[in-house]
């Protein structure tokens, strides 16, 4: 008999139960895990028996769900562009009433991480350094990311020079935040916005927009 203790794994779900041992465990699960293996040590670490081992079932229960490990690597792919990409363009589509609450909406997809997971997307582009076809990826999700900021300030009146021009430098400036890994308190830096918009827009910022969208970031992200 083996006293070996089975391992219990935690799913991201936190209403879900725990997976005890050797049941049998979802798609969701090894996506769960390899996105996870993704973000803290990159592709080269995900590999089907290592994942398994992790999750205390058998290698052949992989293939239930995916083909191969390059099938395994697909779908994480789709997962990025849909969680990260989609989000960004479905914002920065919605209705709004002028270029500040426009701004906003668009800012609102960084502060949930079910629209936009930092993490993720930075592991994918260390990722995309050593593989071509991710970079090209990468390239796609940037150009769809751009078109969509771009055409936000078109709508709002700004001529095709210029809504390029504020589009590449208010994205820009997003990816630039996570990838400096600024930390710094939810009114600190809600006390900036109105400047940060001021540079954005060029105009000073709407105050029912800000003070809609600073409500909606205190309760997505509170201070401790």
């Amino acid at each position: 008999m083996s006293l070996r203790k089975e391992p219990t794994l935690v799913r991201d779900d936190p209403d879900r139960a725990p997976l005890v041992g050797n049941i049998k465990v979802t798609r969701e699960d090894w996506l769960n895990l390899s996105r996870n293996v993704l973000i803290e040590a990159g592709v080269g670490d995900i590999k089907i028996l290592s994942l398994a081992e992790r999750m205390g079932v058998s290698r052949s229960s992989f293939y239930w769900y995916f083909q191969n490990r390059r099938d395994l690597l697909e779908a994480l792919l789709q997962e990025w562009e849909v969680r990260n990409t989609q989000s960004i363009l479905a914002n920065c589509a919605l209705a709004s009433r002028n270029m500040t609450e426009a701004a906003c909406n668009f800012f609102r997809c960084f502060l949930d991480q079910s629209k936009f997971d930092h993490r993720l997307d930075f592991a994918v582009r260390e990722w995309a350094r050593r593989d071509q076809a991710v970079h090209a990826r990468i390239k796609d999700a940037d150009e769809k990311r751009l078109a969509a900021v771009n055409a936000m300030f078109i709508r709002h009146g700004y001529d095709a020079y210029d809504a390029e021009c504020r589009a590449r430098v208010l994205y820009y400036m997003q990816i630039g935040y996570h990838a400096l890994d600024v930390r710094e308190p939810t009114s600190l830096r809600l006390s900036r916005v109105r400047g940060y918009l001021q540079s954005f827009i060029g105009h000073d910022a709407d105050q029912a927009a800000l003070d809609d969208f600073a409500g909606f970031a205190r309760a997505a992200r509170p201070d401790p």
